[in-house]
């Protein structure tokens, strides 16, 4: 089991009006932007319900919900002062400045687009200047059209619809604009050697287990997922990133392949519930290109489909393992507000 920090009974209240608020977990000083944690356990505030969808209505009409809105806290990780995986600094951008319809001349981002990016990968943009994107539309079979509705462009470069980050250019995205990721929240329950469900002892309620990967890039745990490719389908990225990153598919015998296959058809054609649809608060966004996702939790109700699969990182997992749901989880990114959606949704222990 992860060695997650267990916390003191005085700091769940405290936690909670963070919650209710939308703020970061961590010392947050309003307005001043040294003081904001980088943490990667910041939650997004939703007042939308979870409803349950049908795997066919899933592939078809994916509804919206839980989005953030526009109004919400500005972004906290965007902001972080060293951009992963680089040496490079972001301009300051105190809370008060974030919005662009704040008039700030003396704002100064630094440029960075990561050598990854600038190599050409088949899975980047070229830079601007050298083609010209649709933004706001699907531009061939590149979706750029974002969760958050129309977003602004600047000089033939798109504006991060939450606001300044300290940085233009790409950083580590391939994308100008929004890069359309997907999450799949696979989840069992907890059961004893009889196999009866485990209820927590405090909260007396049945305790859910993730799967969850330990990223390679920055070490966080994090929900298994990828980016959305091009032209393709979301709930097909749910399933292929699941299959790669938590059971390695690439790299098993094509006799077992088919076994995996045959299970993970099972558990991603039951109904599953959209947990999340819309920005991302990522430390690799920047002015001009931002993470957006859906999450979507598939549960193995009766613990015979996924559950009974090794669990074999691969892709961009170091490790991969069952973990408790709890709130004392520090994930990467905002990874702990889709796991307390679920929860809540599932009845269980939180």
């Amino acid at each position: 089991m992860v060695p997650f920090c267990l916390r003191t009974n005085w700091i769940r209240p405290i936690r909670v009006v963070l919650t209710l608020f939308s703020l970061p977990r961590t010392a947050y000083t309003p307005g001043v932007w040294s003081a904001v944690s980088c943490s990667f356990s910041h939650p997004f505030k939703t007042s939308h319900t979870i409803r349950p969808i049908s795997s066919s209505f899933f592939y078809h009409q994916m509804a919206s919900i839980c989005m953030m809105p526009s109004s919400a806290v500005p972004h906290v990780k965007s902001r972080c002062p060293q951009y992963p995986g680089s040496n490079v600094k972001r301009f300051p951008v105190p809370d008060a400045n974030v919005d662009w319809s704040q008039k700030w001349p003396q704002y100064s981002p630094v440029s960075y687009t990561a050598p990854s990016v600038t190599n050409k990968p088949a899975w980047a943009d070229p830079d601007i200047g050298s083609f010209h994107p649709r933004f706001n539309c699907v531009d061939g079979n590149v979706d750029r059209t974002s969760f958050e509705g129309s977003y602004n462009v600047e000089m033939g470069k798109p504006l991060n619809p939450r606001g300044r980050t300290g940085l233009t250019g790409r950083g580590l995205l391939g994308r100008w604009g929004p890069n359309h990721a997907a999450d799949p929240i696979v989840t069992r329950w907890k059961v004893d050697a009889k196999g009866a469900k485990v209820h927590h002892p405090v909260s007396k309620r049945p305790v859910l287990q993730f799967v969850s990967i330990k990223r390679k890039d920055c070490g966080e745990w994090a929900i298994p997922g990828g980016m959305v490719d091009p032209g393709e389908q979301i709930s097909l990225t749910l399933q292929r990133e699941f299959s790669e990153e938590a059971l390695n598919s690439l790299a098993v015998l094509p006799s077992e392949r088919a076994e995996i296959q045959e299970r993970i058809n099972k558990l991603f054609k039951s109904p599953g519930f959209q947990v999340y649809k819309g920005y991302v608060d990522d430390p690799r966004n920047t002015d001009n290109a931002w993470m957006e996702t859906v999450a979507v939790n598939f549960h193995d109700e009766s613990g015979n489909s996924v559950s009974e699969l090794p669990l074999q990182a691969g892709d961009d997992a170091g490790q991969v393992q069952w973990v408790d749901l709890d709130s004392s989880l520090a994930l990467y990114a905002n990874h702990s507000h889709f796991l307390e959606l679920v929860a809540k949704e599932r009845k269980a222990h939180w």
